[in-house]
């Protein structure tokens, strides 16, 4: 092994030595080099093989490629580059193809490796290594359809890339990416031999010999795979995201107007039909004989025209398939038009307007889901229609009546109104609901009752809270008691707080840190009373937890009535408690601290 190594040292010195003549390189870094390259060459050469070898490998020599081209433009010095970057491409190549056979499976490996190509101008070795990569990961469309972009758009080779969609097809078959993106491949090479045969034509050259088939300049080879894809794979999706990509040419109006046809003639009854076909109308230029409108308000008219168009296809939509699907792309329209900015008030009352519409009517048939009771709830509220909102909410939590959402929405909307029913409209929703998703309303509940009740009122809901929620969400709540104990009452209030539930597991390392930090608040911070807390945190998180142990051992050292000669203890305890990574950064911080004081 040790002849191979330094076979393979050998062969780098010329490539080192031109470093050195031309100035890029010290002496002293060439020896450095030699010295890391010997050590990445044991690695890659032993018996027992680890990939991590091999990628630290090649992300050495990428480093060194990188460096000698900063240092190259720092001095205005490129030449020689066969002799030194290309001696290393190759070098890395080769690392490269042991790596991947060895580690066949890898296909974050075969990427970094095509990356590399790309990269650093080895494109000829590509398409070798696309076609070893796809024989391995023939599994993959996605490795296919990288191949072929990038032998249409790096080789121009459209035929090459057309070889490689048939043979992704052969494997995946019903496979609905591979044949958009061929699709998308061929009307791209049609417009490629549009704009060639253009260019001919201006220079007035004879394009009678060249050959220009007018069907391929029709697109006629994307419309062939439109059409066997349609008898594979099914769904107005599909369709809709080949007349999207149909419609960034231009030339293929003939080829749009096919598919939108076939798409309204054979998926009448899918909503997402009816949805192209309604936000089409927004695209749908005036007549040419008609006058452009110039001023804003003309401006806003002709939108509001567009979107009226839009809304009257979606209502014969919504009679022709009374769905929740249906109603839902119509809603989604009027919330996106409402949501779009314009000055102009007429446009802003009338989107509006619309949207209320819809609302109703898909309430009124009992279609509207779950987040679109939200939707409009919020917009209710947003434009203080606060007696529909009313109606809206009881309404919708009649119908999710196991809903915390829902609740929640009927309890901010009572919260507006100023509602004197809200502390019975939570209790009622608790016998609803299933405890284990009732603590976002136990929240809703104590911010609500501090804002508007007594403290008395307030500590019983969240006394009620601390005894009806259980687990991991206990934790949170225990948390906001303790900041509401302090910020109502005081550190004496929240210390009573603490002390009530420093038994009530589970528990966060916040809830300790909060009453370590508002005792260190109180104008006479008590040691006895940080050491207490620090020592209830420890039982809980000392295993865990190094920043706790630094913490104590600091406040020792800088607390007035601080011991300092109780931080070896303290010190040693940590190191018996703690565990694997944990210790270790106790350690590292430890010692750190300790030389910070020196």
């Amino acid at each position: 092994m040790a002849e191979i190594i330094q076979e393979r040292i050998e062969d780098r010195l010329p490539e080192l030595e031109q470093l050195e003549r031309i100035g890029l390189f010290s002496r002293a870094e060439i020896k450095a080099i030699i010295k890391k390259a010997s050590d990445l060459e044991y690695r890659i050469q032993r018996r027992a093989l680890f990939k991590e070898d091999f990628i630290n490998y090649v992300q050495y020599e990428i480093n060194l490629l990188e460096l000698i081209q900063r240092r190259r433009a720092r001095i205005g010095y490129s030449f020689k580059k066969d002799e030194i970057e290309n001696s290393i491409v190759h070098r890395v190549q080769g690392v490269f193809r042991r790596a991947s056979a060895k580690w066949k499976d890898d296909v974050q490996l075969w990427l970094s490796y095509v990356v590399f190509c790309k990269k650093w101008a080895a494109k000829a070795q590509l398409s070798k290594v696309f076609s070893a990569m796809l024989a391995i990961h023939s599994n993959k469309p996605a490795l296919w359809i990288m191949a072929a972009k990038w032998e249409m758009e790096d080789r121009l080779s459209s035929e090459s890339a057309r070889q490689l969609f048939l043979r992704a097809l052969r494997f995946h078959p019903e496979c609905p990416k591979l044949y958009q993106e061929y699709f998308r491949m061929e009307l791209m090479h049609a417009e490629k031999l549009r704009k060639e045969k253009q260019e001919f034509e201006k220079a007035k050259m004879d394009v009678g010999a060249l050959d220009y088939p007018e069907e391929i300049l029709k697109g006629e080879l994307a419309r062939i795979i439109y059409k066997n894809s349609l008898s594979i794979i099914k769904g107005a999706e599909f369709h809709v995201s080949l007349l999207s990509i149909a419609q960034l040419f231009d030339f293929a109006k003939d080829l749009q107007k096919e598919i939108y046809d076939d798409l309204q003639a054979l998926h009448t009854d899918d909503p997402l039909t009816w949805d192209y076909v309604a936000r089409r109308e927004l695209e749908i230029e005036s007549q040419p004989g008609e006058e452009q409108p110039t001023t804003k308000q003309a401006k806003a008219v002709e939108v509001c025209r567009k979107e009226e168009r839009c809304c009257a296809v979606y209502e014969e939509a919504v009679k022709t398939l009374p769905t929740e699907a249906m109603w839902k792309c119509y809603i989604n329209f009027c919330l996106e038009r409402f949501a779009k900015k314009t000055n102009s008030q007429f446009l802003r009352e009338k989107r509006l307007e619309r949207t209320m519409i819809a609302f109703r009517k898909a309430h009124e048939l009992k279609l509207l889901l779950e987040f679109q009771y939200k939707q409009w709830i919020e917009l209710l509220l947003h434009h203080d229609f606060i007696k529909e909102a009313l109606e809206v909410v009881v309404a919708g939590t009649e119908l999710f009546r196991d809903s915390v959402t829902m609740w929640q929405m009927k309890l901010q909307v009572l919260i507006d109104s100023k509602s004197p029913d809200v502390a019975a409209l939570f209790e009622e929703a608790f016998v609803h609901l299933k405890p284990q998703v009732c603590l976002p309303l136990w929240i809703s509940w104590a911010e609500w009752s501090e804002g508007a009740q007594s403290q008395e009122d307030t500590e019983a809901v969240f006394k009620k809270a601390i005894l009806a929620v259980r687990g991991s969400d206990s934790v949170t709540l225990k948390n906001k008691y303790l900041d509401w104990a302090y910020r109502s009452a005081g550190y004496k209030k929240a210390r009573a707080v603490f002390k009530s539930l420093q038994e009530s597991r589970p528990f966060s390392v916040d809830f300790f840190r909060k009453i370590i930090q508002f005792e260190k608040e109180q104008e006479s911070c008590k040691m006895a009373n940080l050491r207490e807390y620090y020592e209830r945190a420890l039982r809980e998180f000392g295993s865990v937890d190094s920043d706790l142990w630094m913490d104590y051992i600091k406040e020792e050292l800088n607390h007035p009535l601080g011991k300092p000669e109780n931080c070896g203890q303290i010190y040693w305890r940590a190191m018996k408690m703690l565990q694997g990574e944990s210790a270790e950064v106790f350690v590292a911080k430890h010692a750190m601290h300790q030389a910070g004081h020196l």
